[in-house]
């Protein structure tokens, strides 16, 4: 018996497709997989590399002058040094008045500035007679500190040391022609510091006293 070959398509057995082929990648095709990165700590350096060097700290200091390792000099000293009057003294300065006074009143011919006379010289005695103040004193790269009040180093053009008998003191030239200009006393031991800091900024000068500096110095002002 033949089998009817008209049956029906759904009584026909299908074929199963052809499988896929299979692909197997080289190992130089499969992706690898990308290094891991790890944030590491503070200071720390792989094998074969080097830390960068840590920049120079930026100076806070705007004009430029400061030397590295310089420290402000501080020091106490009296404002001016006391000398004891003789009786001999107070009869030299009273022969003086007088002779100011006799001057103003017979050549200048000024009765004004003969009373003013006295009155100047009783303003001095009291000030040669009043005890010297200790103040404090700082030299930094600003200038000097006088206790709160400050003197610029770009006031003056220069100083100089002076040794009168047992007491040193530096004088800062001012640039201004008739303006003042400032002593300041200070101990032995503290001389070379003084002076390596000034000279540092201002020259060192020779000059000679003026006659009111003088005159200050004979009469033990």
């Amino acid at each position: 018996m033949q089998p009817d070959s008209h049956l029906p398509d759904e009584q026909t057995p299908k074929e199963s497709p052809a499988p896929l082929p299979v692909y197997t990648p080289s190992p130089s095709a499969v992706p690898q997989p990308g290094p891991v990165v790890t944030l590491a700590p503070d200071g720390f350096s792989a094998v074969g590399t080097t830390l960068d060097e840590p920049e120079a700290p930026i100076s806070e200091d705007p004009e430029g002058d400061d030397v590295p390792g310089e420290e402000p000099v501080r020091w106490q000293a009296h404002e001016y040094v006391h000398h004891e009057k003789s009786p001999i003294w107070f009869i030299i300065f009273a022969i003086v008045v007088t002779a100011f006074m006799a001057v103003a009143v017979f050549v200048i011919k000024d009765i004004s500035f003969a009373i003013l006379v006295p009155v100047m010289a009783a303003a001095l005695l009291v000030y040669a007679n009043r005890p010297p103040r200790l103040l404090d004193y700082t030299l930094s790269r600003h200038g000097l500190h006088i206790n709160d009040r400050l003197y610029s180093f770009a006031d003056f053009k220069g100083f100089r040391v002076i040794h009168d008998g047992e007491e040193y003191s530096v004088m800062l030239i001012p640039i201004k022609r008739f303006k003042p200009g400032v002593s300041v006393y200070f101990p032995e031991e503290a001389g070379e510091a003084i002076v390596d800091m000034l000279g540092g900024r201002l020259p060192m000068q020779d000059f000679q006293l003026d006659i009111v500096d003088k005159i200050i110095r004979k009469l033990r002002l």
